[in-house]
């Protein structure tokens, strides 16, 4: 949030009961009164070439590891292993934001997210959303819109 306000980005919080029985993003949107389809779950993936990446998708989707690979330019890309996300990007399961990583890795937004005036995305702790206009997400963090899920 911090980094959002030094760039003078307008949003929004919204804060949730964290259910360590269910950190689905479905459980999320349904927390904060939002549309499954404008929650964004945030994934981070090590491509075979092109190294880490990361995309943003509906919390109800499934990534489409091809359209990714095909998204970062590789032939081949996979989900981070759990035990890899905190050290790369700073985050934990749950809590992870394409705002605020450790580095600046390349960043793909599921297309859909252009449909909406607002997305939510981790605030980048387990229990709060940002929500935010899908471009300015987009400009701030240097991602693309593209095709991500199945």
């Amino acid at each position: 949030m911090r980094l959002l306000d030094a760039a003078g980005i307008a949003y929004r919080t919204q804060e949730y009961e964290v259910d360590e029985n269910d950190l689905s993003g479905v459980h999320v949107a349904q927390q904060i009164g939002e549309d499954p389809d404008m929650v964004f779950k945030t994934l981070v993936l090590k491509g075979e070439k092109t190294g880490y990446l990361v995309c943003c998708i509906p919390v109800a989707e499934e990534l489409d590891l091809k359209k990714a690979a095909k998204a970062a330019g590789d032939k081949k890309v996979e989900m981070l292993p759990m035990k890899e996300l905190l050290p790369t990007t700073g985050y934990i399961r749950g809590g992870c934001s394409p705002i605020g990583m450790k580095k600046k890795f390349p960043t793909y937004i599921e297309e859909t997210a252009m449909l909406f005036d607002e997305i939510a995305v981790s605030a980048g702790v387990r229990g709060a959303q940002i929500i935010l206009n899908p471009e300015d997400l987009r400009k701030y963090v240097g991602a693309e819109f593209c095709p991500l899920t199945q």
